[in-house]
Parts: C-alpha cells; sequence; structure tokens
C-alpha cells in the first residue's frame, strides 16, 4: 500500500490523527511519529527512528550516490514506512536534503524509493530546509520576541536562521557538513595539525559572508544562539556528563558554553576514533564525524561572538509535522503567518523583479479561471496543480526585469534560481518550466529545463497549463483589462470549446484579445485536442463562470 495513503480507523484518524515525518539526511535518516490534536493544537512524539546509512558516502570520481549507500537508505527507509504503518500513520512527509540534492543521480535515487515503497520523497532547497528547521525549533521554544540564531550542523550542509518567532529574517545554508568537511580535510585518524588548520581556514572564508550579514542585521541586540542537530546533542551529552556527572533526560534547553567546546575540541583532536568513542559514549559512527562537527560549531560561536549555545531537540523533522499542520489549517494563532508563506513569495520574488501587479493578477485570475471551468473536463488535475498555476501565472513576466527579448527563459530563470520558499524543489521546477512556456515554443523534450522535471506526468501537467496560461495572457493582451470574464462552453463529442468573453465596457468588441487568442490558441488545441473558437457575451442579466478568489494579492 503506497505510504501516503495508509488506512487507519476513521474515527481515530478524525480525532487524533497520527502522522510521520522522514529526514532523509546525508548522515543519516531520521523519522518521528506524531499524535496530533487538533483542538491546542499541538503533537505528541510517540515514537523515533534513526539509521545512520551515510548516504553521503558518493563516488569520488562522479559525485554520485554509490550503489551501497543507496541499498542501506532504501532499507532503512523501508523500516521507517513499517513503523510508520504499525502506529497507523494517515500519511507519511519525507524531504531529502544535501546529498540527494547534489548528486547527480539524486532523482533516480527518490524514483527508486517511490517505486519500491510507496514512499514520495520531496527534494528541498537549503533555504527551505533552514524555514522547515526554523518551524521544528518553534515548536519547542518560544523566543519571546527577540531575535535568536538558530544553526543545524547536518552531514552535509549546515543552516543558519535569524528570526524572532516570526517572519524569519535571513534563511541561509552553506556546504558544512560534518561528514563532507570529514571527507574532504581529514586523511588521517586522528587529523594531523595541518588538516585541522586547513580545515579552520576554510570554515572561517565559507561562514564569512552569511555570518556578516546576521550581525548586520543583528545591529547592536546580542547574539542568542541556538543549536539543533546530532552534533550539538553529542557535544551536549558529554559535556553535561563532565559537568554534572550524568547526562539530563531531556537536552531541551541546556547551555553549552564556547569554553565547554573548545575544552572538548583538545581532549578529541590527539584521539582515533575508537578512543573518541570510549571517550564520547558515542556511536561509532558519530565518533567519526564529531571533530569536523566540533569544529564548525566552535568556529561559528567565535565568528558569531556567541559565549553558548541553548539546545533545541527538534529540528527538521518537528518543522515537517508543523508544515503540514499549517498546510492543513490546524494552526490558526501563533504561527498563522507560515500558512501563507508561499503566498508571500511568490508577492516577494513579483516586487523584486518589478512585475506589473495588477496586470499580473489579472492574467492569474483569467488562468484560474480556465484551469477551474475545465478541470474534471478536459484536465484532471486538483488544487495542488492549481496552485502551481497561479504562482507562475503571477510570475510569467518576471524576465522583463533582465530582458523584453526572450524574457519567457529570463522568467524560468529568474524562478528556478531565486529564493521561492514553500516549494519544493521539483515543484519550482514546474512553475518556471509553466512560465517559460506561456508563449513562443511549446515544451520540447530537447530542451534541458524540460528533461530537469522527474517524471512525466510532471511533464504533462507543465505542457497542459502552460498551454492554460497562453490563453490566460492573451485575455489581457492589451494591460487594460478589457476582459471582464471568460466562459467555457466545451462540445466534447464534437472536440470543440467556446470562449464566450464578456468585455469590460459596453461596445468594444475586444478585437485585440481576439487575435491574442486566435494567434495563441494552437498550443491549446494540440494539447486537449479540441477546436477552440472565440465569441463575445450577448448581453444577459448574469455571468457564467465567475472570476475566482485571488490568491495572491497583497490583501
Amino acid at each position: 500500500m503506497p505510504a501516503d495513503t495508509l488506512s487507519v480507523p476513521a474515527s481515530t484518524a478524525a480525532v487524533h490523527p497520527v502522522l510521520a515525518a522522514i529526514d532523509i539526511g546525508t548522515n543519516s535518516i531520521h523519522m518521528v511519529v506524531v499524535r496530533i490534536d487538533p483542538r491546542l493544537p499541538n503533537f505528541t512524539i510517540i515514537s523515533r527512528e534513526k539509521a545512520t546509512v551515510r548516504l553521503g558516502e558518493v563516488c569520488p570520481e562522479t559525485g554520485s550516490l554509490t550503489e551501497k549507500a543507496m541499498q542501506r537508505a532504501l532499507e532503512a527507509l523501508e523500516r521507517c514506512v513499517a513503523i510508520a504503518q504499525s502506529h497507523g500513520a494517515t500519511a507519511i512527509v519525507a524531504v531529502a536534503t544535501s546529498a540527494v540534492r547534489e548528486a547527480p543521480n539524486g532523482v533516480a535515487f527518490l524514483q527508486r524509493v517511490d517505486e519500491r515503497l510507496g514512499l514520495a520523497v520531496d527534494l528541498i532547497s537549503g533555504q527551505e530546509e533552514a524555514r522547515r528547521i526554523y518551524l521544528g525549533v518553534l515548536s519547542a521554544m518560544d523566543f519571546h520576541n527577540l531575535p535568536h540564531v538558530i544553526m543545524d550542523i547536518g552531514g552535509g550542509s549546515t543552516e543558519l536562521i535569524l528570526a524572532d518567532g516570526r517572519e524569519p529574517q535571513f534563511l541561509h545554508s552553506v556546504k558544512l557538513g560534518a561528514v563532507r568537511l570529514t571527507e574532504q580535510f581529514f586523511a588521517s585518524d586522528p587529523p594531523c595539525p595541518e588538516e585541522v588548520e586547513r580545515l579552520r581556514h576554510y570554515i572561517s572564508s565559507q561562514l564569512e559572508r552569511p555570518v556578516d550579514q546576521i550581525l548586520s542585521l543583528l545591529g547592536s541586540q546580542p547574539v542568542r544562539l541556538v543549536g539543533t542537530s546530532g552534533t550539538v546533542e553529542s557535544l551536549a551529552s558529554v559535556e553535561a556528563r563532565r559537568r554534572l556527572g550524568s547526562v539530563p533526560p531531556i537536552l531541551q534547553g541546556y547551555e553549552l558554553s564556547l569554553t565547554g567546546v573548545t575544552g572538548l575540541l583538545q581532549e578529541l583532536l590527539p584521539l582515533n576514533k575508537e578512543e573518541r568513542t570510549r571517550l564520547c559514549g558515542i556511536q561509532e559512527r558519530r565518533a567519526e564525524i564529531i571533530v569536523a562537527g566540533a569544529i564548525i560549531l566552535q568556529e561559528t560561536m567565535q565568528a558569531l561572538g556567541a559565549e553558548r549555545i541553548l539546545v533545541c531537540e527538534r529540528a527538521l523533522r518537528e518543522g515537517l509535522i508543523v508544515d503540514w499542520m499549517l498546510t492543513h489549517g490546524l494552526i490558526p494563532d501563533r504561527l498563522r503567518y507560515q500558512s501563507s508563506v508561499r503566498r508571500r513569495h511568490v508577492l516577494k520574488l513579483a516586487h523584486k523583479y518589478q512585475v506589473e501587479l495588477p496586470y499580473a493578477e489579472r492574467v492569474t485570475v483569467f488562468a484560474l479561471s480556465l484551469f477551474d471551468q475545465l478541470r474534471g473536463i478536459l484536465h484532471p488535475w486538483g488544487d495542488p496543480e492549481r496552485e502551481l498555476l497561479a504562482a507562475a501565472a503571477m510570475l510569467h513576466n518576471c524576465g522583463h526585469f533582465i530582458n523584453h527579448s526572450s524574457h519567457h527563459k529570463h522568467s524560468y530563470y529568474l524562478i528556478r534560481h531565486d529564493e521561492l520558499l514553500g516549494f519544493t524543489e521539483e515543484e519550482i521546477e514546474m512553475i518556471a518550466n509553466i512560465a517559460r512556456y506561456h508563449r513562443k515554443s511549446p515544451p520540447k523534450r530537447k530542451h534541458p529545463n524540460f528533461q530537469a522535471l522527474s517524471s512525466e506526468q510532471n511533464q504533462r501537467v507543465v505542457c497542459q497549463l502552460s498551454a492554460i496560461l497562453r490563453l490566460a495572457v492573451a485575455l489581457d493582451r492589451r494591460r487594460a483589462g478589457r476582459v471582464q470574464w471568460v466562459r467555457c462552453e466545451p462540445d466534447l463529442p464534437h472536440h470543440t470549446l467556446k470562449l464566450i468573453l464578456k468585455p469590460s465596457q459596453t461596445g468594444d468588441l475586444c478585437q485585440p484579445e481576439r487575435w491574442s487568442l486566435d494567434y495563441n490558441k494552437q498550443v491549446f488545441e494540440k494539447e486537449f485536442h479540441v477546436q477552440v473558437s472565440v465569441h463575445l457575451e450577448q448581453p444577459s442579466p448574469f455571468a457564467v463562470g465567475a472570476i475566482p478568489e485571488k490568491i495572491y494579492t497583497n490583501s
């Protein structure tokens, strides 16, 4: 049975749904299974699972995930799915991060996961990873509206976030991970002083820019540092055992000082892996990478001027739970702002690239009206695809910011490579492609950007939604709102579709819009196998095919 459609008793699922979240990282695969109480709203963790699969052990020649690493990951994910099913999970939310993002065969690996386990895994960007880590931290900490710097040291990257409990001011992912740096810089065990010194210089250079930005945003305010992930928790456990005589049952809120980190490093550096394992009381796989992780932590604390770091036991996987609750309307108060993260970042890009918002909103309204009227008739797509179309319609002309010539190609580039948070990597690729094909050539398999889509279904979505977007653009040819609304009258037995236009002004024949529709309809006709004809509405007391809600507005 597919993992995202697990079956549980209706009464249980309705009152306290169970959800599982899986984080496929460079070093480990983590899963948390929670029971959600929508009335609070909150969640209770009922199971945790961790497997150190070291997926980031890539082929040195190609950078690809190795077969052995992928097999370890598949076996771990199979266990996770079985555990989630045993707890009656109604859904599993899974994401992949740094190692899969960077590997040439990363998407192919995720396809194997889907085919073997029925588990759909979202490949998320570094910035999106940082955003969801922030949500996870907020589920465990109250910032009291004071700015905090959050750092999450992973196997392949370190995420840095500056926020005060509301909208994050800074989200950044830097390629400083404990597994990555151990493999790149340490040829000996224990590492020699020259290797450690080279690593320190490298970390310092990579941190310079993001740290400067954080300190600039903080101004004179003190640095309040929060740390998540295995490296921080492992170091805190060792330090607590030394200082307190035992490890607290809960590390949440434990303060680890820069002095303590420095002292631990001095003890760890001359030891080999086996000696580090005995000294720290940690797993062998963690002992392999703890030195590089500790140096990342020490260098970051020194660069920020932070004397201590507060441990938070929640991170990305809990953030996936919070994000799911937000998107399902279960968090209406303190985190309500995050539920509109997609809309806000689409508007952010539109403002950044000086998109003419009234025009973009009209095109969006027309695109969604066509989509809604033809749903279940000419296309099978639902609300997720509708939201991708809305984002693409709002941003389809952002390429004008670079140049009018080939602006559709520039739009693809800007959408694909800027921060469009709230969407997965594949969703961003789809949005960029839909915008790319709003004019000129339709999608072709030889186009690299079209080839980048991970499945034939996603390619079909792009083909059909971009064809709809072409008609929506034509409906505002004069960029003056001369068409009030459009009504679709399909006649499937005869393979025809009438578009009935209602002019905004009496006597306007909407000739430019009709010409533009005639010119642009060929792609739509070929895609949907219908003949399109355009007509003006005859006077009537009411309109059919009302304009849908504007989901991307400033209100």
